[in-house]
């Protein structure tokens, strides 16, 4: 990994944990700190891209004034999600290790427990962190440690999830806990937010009348020390009357026994350095209404496209152009936006089909169909287990909605999948995108499962493309009739074919296909992967072995026909999937193997039973074992050749 020297401003170089921050500055020195930390965030990512780049500027003042007032580790910040962590990293020790961020044998792009003691909770899906910190105050409350504070910073797009509401409603009930919510108001989460939530802290941060009156009552209530032990008391009553009077409504989160404060400027450090030190002397769970600015204090973010500079990439920090490289030659599109034209044009087609994500239309392509036909596609914010349910409620009235989830969020809603759609038998059609390894994202991000947790439910067809137009036919084939719960998963990134928009065909569904005839073995794939084989057959070629390549399309129902093929004509048989080897593409075969009582000699290749870390695709493909290469070598070694390369590092 190629060595980085970045420079540090004065303040921050002096800072190797926390405690060097509450030691050897004082409150006055914190915009300082403050300043140079985003400074070096933007200098590190300008230069390596490849990460995150919006949240954790958004969150610069809030890092700082956290690990200032709290005394981490021993009081514990639990970060939600992860995108928000640069700042909370670069504090804790990683300042120098930080331009490895998300490269492989790098640091984590999220809090990670084995990377640092002051990563407290491991993130990287949204709306974990009440439900996590409030079990860490509960523990430590258990085992006596009841000086110890606990903060969950959560996105407001985050609070829209499910999770994070239930863990709020039992918070509510232990009011001796030490926990401090902070709501992190900056109207974003990757796209904009949506829903009643976002409305009703919009009304909280926009009533100016509500601000102002708030703001004077608590500087008189300051100054009138009659009031004595009772002040805080009449100061809640005041505040409640103000918000019920003013807002014209309760204050949702004291209806679920929250203190609630705020809102707050959350980019005055020296601010939110006072208010949270009076924060912590207040028991129970309170929650901390702070407004920021995603991409604060960069003048290109702050203006531009929040979600292009979401993940921007490299960029030239002076002048905010994003740095595109230009390929030569035409190249073949991502699959999400296959999706996102090929959806509008089965819509325009189809007045049945509706499209719905959880907040991710740009990284799914959704928001093509959200411009064309916004009456027909759903944004229901960070809610997956409502997204799959929202779903089953339009097929129920003869819709058929087309449910675009990345693979590994499809995970938290795995119990209304089997129960609300498959049970019933309804046509939704499961677009699974980024399946398999995504590359810098890791391992809370990786694909690895739905091939396996798919193939379990009773009624789903789980389907896999290999190229961009048998993604599109899938899709066609979903929506023809109704189908029942259909599973279409395929990868992050690009496809291989630039002539893509081929005529849409009904593909029959567990029928695969025979892409390569051969004679001494049968590589069988499913999706994306066989793109790999087909390079590998040409390379064993040229070391005389002839390879019968079988693109089977569906793992459920799998193409039993084409099986009894391939055992009847083959003892040698390698399965290639990206998904996890525990109970997926290669189990289904070797279960028909067994079931028919056929013998051969067969090898699956595939993700590992065990947690992939970061790395790209490329690198982690050949980690695991199922690149091109990994292929060539598992052939050869099954008849004794050699050829020019190394056997791949496997993980672990």
């Amino acid at each position: 990994m190629a060595s980085h020297n970045y420079q540090a401003g004065p303040f921050l170089e002096q800072i190797v944990t926390p405690e060097d921050l509450r030691e050897k500055f004082t409150e006055d020195q914190l915009p300082q700190v403050a300043d140079e930390l985003r400074q070096y965030i933007v200098d590190v990512i300008s230069e390596i891209g490849n990460s995150h780049f919006g949240a954790s500027l958004g969150v610069v003042e809030l890092s700082v004034a956290l690990h200032y007032v709290f005394e981490t580790p021993k009081d514990q910040l639990v970060w939600d999600v992860g995108h928000q962590a640069y700042g909370h990293k670069i504090l804790t020790g990683r300042r120098d290790r930080f331009h490895t961020n998300r490269l492989k044998g790098g640091i984590s792009g999220f809090p990670k427990r084995s990377e640092s003691e002051y990563d407290t909770f491991g993130v990287g899906h949204s709306s974990t962190s009440i439900s996590a910190a409030l079990g860490m105050a509960v523990a430590n409350r258990y085992k006596g440690e009841t000086t110890r504070q606990h903060v969950a910073i959560i996105g407001d797009g985050a609070m829209t999830a499910g999770l994070a509401f239930e863990g709020m409603n039992h918070a509510g009930f232990e009011k001796d806990a030490n926990l401090l919510v902070i709501l992190n108001d900056n109207c974003m989460s990757i796209d904009p937010n949506v829903g009643a939530l976002k409305e009703y802290l919009t009304d909280i941060t926009t009533s100016h009348t509500y601000n102002k009156v708030k703001d004077e009552v608590w500087k008189l209530l300051g100054k009138v020390s009659k009031f004595g032990p009772d002040a805080q008391t009449i100061a809640s009553k005041v505040s409640n009357a103000l918000k019920g009077t003013l807002l014209k409504q309760s204050n949702l989160f004291e209806s679920l026994n929250f203190r609630y404060f705020g809102p707050v400027d959350g980019h005055d450090v020296v601010g939110l350095a006072k208010v949270l030190a009076d924060l912590k002397d207040i028991p129970g769970p309170k929650i901390l209404h702070c407004i920021t600015r995603k991409g604060a204090g960069y003048k290109f973010s702050e203006e531009g496209n929040p979600t292009k500079w979401h993940a921007p990439g490299v960029f030239n920090k002076e002048t905010g152009e994003i740095v595109k490289i230009v390929p030569k030659s035409p190249q073949p599109p991502k699959y999400q936006d296959v999706f996102g034209h090929t959806i509008v044009e089965l819509a325009e087609k189809n007045e049945k089909i509706m499209g719905v994500t959880p907040a991710m239309p740009s990284g799914c392509s959704l928001n093509i169909m959200m411009a064309a036909m916004p009456e027909r596609s759903f944004d229901v914010g960070i809610a997956e287990q409502h997204a799959v349910t929202f779903s089953a409620g339009l097929a129920t009235q003869g819709l058929v909605p087309f449910c675009n989830i990345y693979s590994s969020f499809m995970q938290r809603a795995f119990d209304q999948v089997l129960h609300d759609v498959a049970l019933q038998n309804l046509n939704v059609v499961f677009c699974l995108d980024r399946g398999g390894l995504v590359g810098a994202d890791g391992a809370t991000h990786h694909g690895a499962y739905d091939l396996a947790y798919m193939r379990c439910i009773p009624n789903m067809v789980v389907s896999a493309p290999m190229n961009e137009e048998e993604l599109r036919n899938l899709m066609y084939t979903a929506q023809l009739k109704d189908q029942g719960p259909f599973s279409i998963r395929y990868p992050r990134g690009n496809g291989v074919m630039t002539d893509w928009k081929t005529p849409l065909k009904e593909i029959k569904i567990g029928e695969g296909r025979k892409v390569t005839n051969g004679e001494d073995v049968a590589i069988l794939t499913i999706g994306h992967p066989g793109n790999f084989a087909q390079e590998a057959i040409s390379e064993l070629a040229t070391i005389g072995i002839s390879v019968a390549h079988y693109d089977m399309r569906f793992v459920k129902p799998i193409d039993e026909v084409m099986l009894h093929e391939v055992f009847t004509k083959f003892k040698r048989v390698i399965t290639v999937e990206d998904g996890c080897l525990m109970g997926g593409f290669g189990s289904a075969v070797i279960e028909f193997m067994v079931d028919q009582k056929y013998q051969a000699e067969l090898v699956r290749l595939g993700i590992p039973d065990e947690y992939v870390h970061h790395g790209t695709q490329e690198e982690l493909w050949a980690d695991c074992g199922f690149d091109k290469n990994s292929i060539v070598q598992t052939v050869s070694k099954m008849f004794g050749k050699e050829v020019g390369h190394s056997d791949a590092q496997k993980v672990g």
